[in-house]
């Protein structure tokens, strides 16, 4: 893009693309901080919600806290920390309404690309409509579009699929009308969207079987006692801050307890486990990972709802490589069969940052593989743009909110000083020592390393450390470290 560009009534401050948690919450923080400044939030789904309106698999629900997880600014005041899906996009819908968030979205909007122009220190994003294609212009982008793809799931080979009779379902593309009442289901996987699915399915199916090649560590969360002394006697708005402030430290401290003291985790995990098996299940090989705690994500189930589906008999575990699928089921290495009527492929998202939109500098493609994070909150070389990512650790949101707060006062910034641009600039990127941008080795965010950007080891560069830092980097941090600021008159 040149200097010139096409007339357009579509010209903001600041574009939003996503109307997620993510992008909600960004426009929150931009209309509260930044008043005066018009903002636009465009979403290429029919609707509003982005995760949690997406998937529509039986017992979706959130494997964080709501407390952290939702909006800080709207405390989460259900029963439930661990909340079902429809619960959450309620929440987010209520949320974005009740601040006129709503009044902001461009629904059926799908950003393909966005090229910043020097000249004219503006972003113009190409975007595909049911009208057709427009063009929208904006001094600043943020992309809250999450982290994985919406139209593809993780490509895994499963030998001789092509071979089975029965339904085949992923859950990232549920299908509304499926019956599952009385049939035999294998759900292949261990992450969270299994341990999800198997005690859901459960409650109507013949039988589910869990098929995992690897073990993950699964841990029970009480949900809260609705009658408590505390619920009678203490105001509801101090027992939201307390219960915020207990899941942002409690978290917080059993991570860095399983990362300094992995065996004192393991043993711990273990005795947990062992203690809600049933005597026909044994704890080894069924929840023995190959990894410390929380070198990949720890799952967790609300009240042990697994667990206790697994006491009900109705489900079972099986550790164990395929061979093959057959017509009706599925033959593994030692010479089992599981017979199946619905085979559900739990096996993981594909990561795509920015939602695989095209990024340029004046026509130049920018390639994010090739790129450090300044503040896990802007890419190198790429001017006015934020791209926000949150925890794999955490609550997402706790670090996409720190984002949003940071991104907001490089704004302020910027209009109290006449600045047109701010650019994220390594001086000596030769010696940088890089590191990945997400440090779980789960299996999807390893196949995906090779098209993240990547942290350095010093200065604005670093990765994240926890959010009790990014928080006081997001209200105190200088802004000038890093960073390369133009007024150029446009």
């Amino acid at each position: 893009m040149n200097g010139t560009r096409m007339p357009s009534n579509e010209e903001f401050d600041v574009i939003i693309v996503g109307a997620g948690i993510s992008g909600i919450n960004a426009a929150y923080r931009v209309q509260s901080q930044l008043p005066g400044s018009t903002y636009a939030i465009l979403e290429a789904r029919a609707d509003v919600g982005g995760t949690w309106d997406l998937f529509r698999y039986p017992g979706i629900r959130s494997d964080s806290d709501l407390h952290t997880f939702g909006f800080p600014w709207l405390p989460w005041t259900e029963q439930n920390p661990i909340a079902d899906g429809a619960s959450i996009l309620n929440y987010i819908k209520k949320a974005a309404t009740k601040h006129g968030i709503d009044q902001h979205y461009h629904l059926h909007h799908k950003v393909v690309s966005g090229d910043w122009s020097s000249d004219t220190q503006m972003w113009r994003l190409t975007v595909d409509t049911n009208n057709g294609r427009k063009y929208f212009y904006a001094r600043f982008v943020i992309l809250g579009t999450g982290y994985y793809d919406y139209e593809e799931p993780l490509a895994v080979t499963i030998p001789g699929m092509e071979n089975f009779k029965g339904t085949i379902v992923h859950p990232q593309f549920w299908p509304e009308d499926l019956e599952y009442k009385d049939k035999k289901i294998v759900v292949i996987g261990s992450g969270a969207t299994a341990i999800t699915l198997l005690p859901n399915l459960a409650e109507k199916a013949e039988r589910v079987t869990m098929l995992q090649r690897s073990p993950s560590y699964v841990l029970s969360l009480p949900q809260p006692n609705k009658d408590s002394w505390a619920r009678r006697w203490i105001p509801s708005w101090i027992l939201l801050k307390l219960a915020r402030i207990q899941f942002l430290i409690l978290p917080f401290i059993f991570f860095r307890l399983c990362r300094a003291f992995p065996n004192a985790a393991k043993a711990i995990l273990r005795y947990e486990t062992t203690r809600q098996l049933p005597a026909n299940i044994p704890h080894d090989p069924h929840f023995k990972p190959f990894y410390n705690p929380w070198e990949q994500r720890l799952c967790l189930c609300p009240d042990g709802d697994f667990y206790k589906s697994l006491r009900d008999g109705k489900a079972d575990i099986v550790t164990a490589h395929i061979k093959t699928v057959t017509e009706h089921g599925i033959l593994l290495d030692s010479g089992r069969n599981l017979n199946a009527d619905i085979i559900i492929t739990a096996t993981g998202l594909k990561i795509r940052l920015a939602g695989g939109i095209k990024l340029s500098v004046d026509g130049a493609e920018i390639d994010f593989s090739t790129k450090f994070l300044w503040r896990f909150a802007m890419l190198q070389d790429l001017p006015n743009c934020n791209i926000i990512i949150g925890y794999t650790n955490a609550s997402w949101t706790l670090g996409a909110d720190a984002t949003a707060i940071l991104i907001c006062r490089l704004l302020k910034y910027m209009k109290d000083n006449n600045i047109t641009s701010a650019v994220p600039r390594v001086e000596y990127p030769e010696t940088m020592k890089a590191a990945p941008a997400l440090n779980l080795n789960s299996t999807y965010i390893v196949k995906a390393r090779h098209k993240l950007p990547k942290t350095g080891n010093s200065g604005p560069w670093k990765t994240r450390d926890n959010y009790f830092s990014d928080y006081w980097n997001g209200k105190y941090a200088d802004l000038t470290d890093g960073l390369e600021f133009s007024t150029v008159s446009t």
